[in-house]
């Protein structure tokens, strides 16, 4: 890659290293409690921002090279998330990391009581090959932030970006403290079979369960990143040139290859016709392809036959074509689609977007219900009285009112799933929490008062208890 040239540090990768001695070393780093000054948390994450901005080009290329994505997509949606993040944390995790005080209950009285947070300590990130920066980065910023040391596993899927970020890292940091660890399923597996302290995973949800799995032996938390078929609404007072231009957008962002990209929609009978032809309408006006940088390349041949093989060329509506040799597949609208459909069995994650009718909307909610909790959901509405139903009735982990995907870049919202869709989420404070634990701390001068010394010590008699009720209003039938 032009721009960058590695220093004679070199990531981890098995063979070279084992998998026991990389966290050994971590886990000795950690126990010196070097990473927990919050002066030094705030240093690391400023050479972070450092290193990203001095090779930003050198990833920017190798997210080219893996599928296609242009610069400016690359900048919106995997660095200057990272930036941000950065941003937040260094800004905030003084206060972050502050003990917090709390009530004393008649029992701590009088005492001090405050939860102070503190780094759960050996952590493993990995990440995914739809947004391989980001979503390797951005929780490994928050595990930073903790004061965690953290072991990196980016996708091996895309892997001139996975190379570039374990040169960048290995010539920046300490592997004691940050590390890359390169490979595929057998280095992962290898890293899963050791103990962390924190596993922070994004990925399908086939393998969330085998990450869970692992953790689990052990007791290990973890965050587990997932997916799932995001419903969108579309209700008939939706203003719909909004609404087909958002949707587009955000489902044809990445090609379709975003976890809580609009997976279907839900179209009311009496405006559907109508939002075909603008959704087809904005498509050919966002002229997508690889030419134009707002379009990329599915990532490799095996998931390209994938979601080739989800389009039924019937209902194509618009789109429908798969070139195999550019890896590419058109951005494709399906209509008149049910659950009997290939297309509605798994999540989509390409550029293929299945359009289904509705009547009622206890009837898409109650499909909805039936399948397992989405990651997002999207509605289209002006209507108070839909958006309170489908808020307070559907469980899905976020979202948004007449826009999709945008959720995301509000750091100061967690971002999570819920059910299979995810367990635990990050982004801002949250993520620094997901790599903390809270202690719950009782600080009491060593003297007895006479409160204590008649109502907590034997022996006890009937005054006391009926004095202990009336403290806590407590009355008997």
């Amino acid at each position: 890659m032009s721009g960058f040239h590695p220093t004679q540090r070199r990531p981890a990768r098995s063979g070279s290293k084992s998998m026991q001695d990389i966290i050994s070393r971590q886990r000795a780093h950690f126990d010196t409690s070097a990473t927990k000054p919050v002066s030094f948390r705030i240093e690391q994450l400023h050479r972070l921002k450092r290193v990203l901005e001095q090779h930003e080009g050198a990833l920017q290329e190798a997210i080219a090279a893996d599928y296609g994505k242009q610069r400016y997509e690359t900048f919106i949606t995997e660095l200057l998330p990272v930036y941000s993040e950065i941003d937040a944390a260094i800004a905030n995790v003084a206060a972050w990391s502050t003990p917090s005080l709390v009530a004393s209950s008649p029992f701590t009285s009088p005492g001090r009581c405050y939860v102070m947070p503190e780094p759960l300590g050996v952590s493993l990130v990995i990440g995914p090959w739809n947004y391989p920066v980001q979503l390797t980065l951005v929780p490994a910023v928050a595990a930073l932030a903790a004061g965690c040391t953290v072991v990196l596993k980016p996708s091996e899927m895309t892997a001139h970006t996975s190379a570039v970020i374990a040169s960048l890292v290995a010539a920046a940091f300490d592997p004691a403290y940050l590390t890359v660890v390169e490979g595929g399923v057998s280095e992962t597996s290898a890293l899963l079979a050791q103990k962390f302290d924190m596993i922070f995973f994004t990925g399908s949800v086939a393998v969330g369960r085998i990450v869970y799995q692992a953790a689990a032996k052990s007791l290990t938390p973890v965050v587990l990143e997932l997916g799932g078929k995001s419903p969108t609404i579309v209700a008939p007072d939706a203003n719909l040139p909004l609404a087909a231009r958002r949707i587009a957008w955000a489902k044809f962002l990445n090609a379709g290859q975003t976890c809580i990209a609009p997976d279907y929609v839900y179209v009311h009978r009496s405006i559907y016709e109508e939002f075909l032809d603008a959704v087809a309408k904005e498509i050919a006006s966002s002229r997508y392809g690889l030419e134009n940088q707002n379009f990329v390349r599915i990532v490799n041949a095996r998931n390209l036959e994938r979601v080739a093989a989800l389009i039924d060329q019937r209902k194509v509506f618009t789109g429908g074509l798969v070139d195999v040799d550019q890896r590419m597949i058109a951005p494709t609208v399906l209509r008149d689609v049910d659950w009997s459909d290939r297309v509605m069995g798994e999540e989509v994650f390409g550029p293929v977007l299945p359009t289904l009718v509705y009547d009622d909307i206890e009837d898409v909610v109650s499909q909805i219900k039936q399948r397992d909790k989405p990651l997002a959901l999207y509605l289209f509405t002006e209507d108070a009285g839909t958006k309170r139903k489908i808020l307070s009735e559907l469980s899905f982990g976020g979202g948004a009112i007449n826009d999709a995907v945008v959720q995301v870049t509000n750091g100061d919202l967690p971002f999570g799933g819920v059910g299979t869709s995810g367990i635990g989420s990050y982004h801002g404070e949250a993520g620094f929490r997901s790599f903390s634990h809270y202690k719950s701390i009782v600080d009491r001068d060593a003297v007895t008062t006479a409160e204590e010394q008649q109502f907590r010590y034997s022996p006890y008699n009937d005054d006391d208890l009926e004095i202990m009720r009336q403290t806590f209003g407590i009355r008997p039938g």
